[in-house]
């Protein structure tokens, strides 16, 4: 654990945190003292590893399998971190899908498949936290966006409008929620080492070159969302804050 639990006695659930950038935030927040529950969709052994793992450090974790996309399943998503934990204060919308489809070839379906798991999720999570959020008193909503939502790019056009959809939602609920002490950002990440399903690159990475000579690291990700979630960050709201080496220059 480290010296400063700056989120000691919070509660925290991120969504999609099985891997990659939601499995480092998962545990960058249970490092700052928060109890979080993990949530994945399918893999039960990755979701139980993160926990495990946090359990191992010494913090405080549960796990609750859920399709983020289900109205249903986020409801029980929700009611299992109070039953686990007896709150919540930090609502982390991270879970995403990566297709990368030719617009003359993307079905409704496919369309319908991404907006949900991406946008829908993100509203369907605050929605049914929000109670929960405002008796906080200091609660936090962190929406995790994409780089090629501001840059663009080829055989994306539902990934990109499903997370540029994200930062219209987060401005939205700054201006509803500010009143419940809740704030609400989205952090954009560059192009972060993390493993694939496909095993495939996405095709846009080729066309962009990091500043900082590198690409990012997930945890490196987790560290701004760890202090957007922190007492330091109660006067920022409302904002997308990009961390992608200079990809993109906002």
């Amino acid at each position: 654990m480290t010296v400063r639990e700056d989120l000691s006695g919070r509660v925290a659930i991120v969504t999609g945190s099985g891997r990659n950038i939601g499995r480092a935030i998962a545990i960058e927040l249970a490092r700052a003292g928060a109890a979080v529950v993990v949530n994945a969709r399918a893999s039960v052994i990755e979701a139980e590893g993160v926990a495990d793992e946090i359990r191992r450090d010494g913090g405080r974790a549960s796990v609750a399998m859920a399709d983020v996309s289900n109205p249903a399943a986020v409801a029980g998503l929700v009611e299992s971190a109070i039953r686990a934990f007896g709150r919540l204060d930090i609502l982390v919308n991270n879970v995403g899908v990566r297709k990368e489809t030719e617009f003359a070839d993307l079905r409704y379906e496919e369309w319908r498949e991404i907006v949900a798991t991406i946008l829908d999720a993100a509203y369907l999570c605050s929605h049914a936290a929000l109670p929960h959020l405002v008796a906080s008193g200091s609660g936090a909503i962190v929406n995790i966006g994409g780089l090629s939502s501001w840059t663009g790019a080829k055989g994306r056009a539902h990934v990109i409008a499903a997370k540029a959809g994200l930062v219209g939602l987060t401005r939205g609920l700054a201006h509803d929620l500010a009143q419940h002490g809740i704030t609400v950002n989205c952090v954009s990440p560059g192009m972060i080492e993390t493993s694939r399903a496909s095993g495939k690159e996405p095709a846009h990475h080729a066309v962009h070159t990091p500043l900082v000579g590198r690409r990012g690291t997930p945890e490196e990700i987790a560290a701004l969302v760890r202090f957007l979630c922190g007492p330091d960050a109660r006067y920022i709201t409302g904002q997308t804050i990009h961390a992608n080496g200079g990809v993109f220059l906002s």
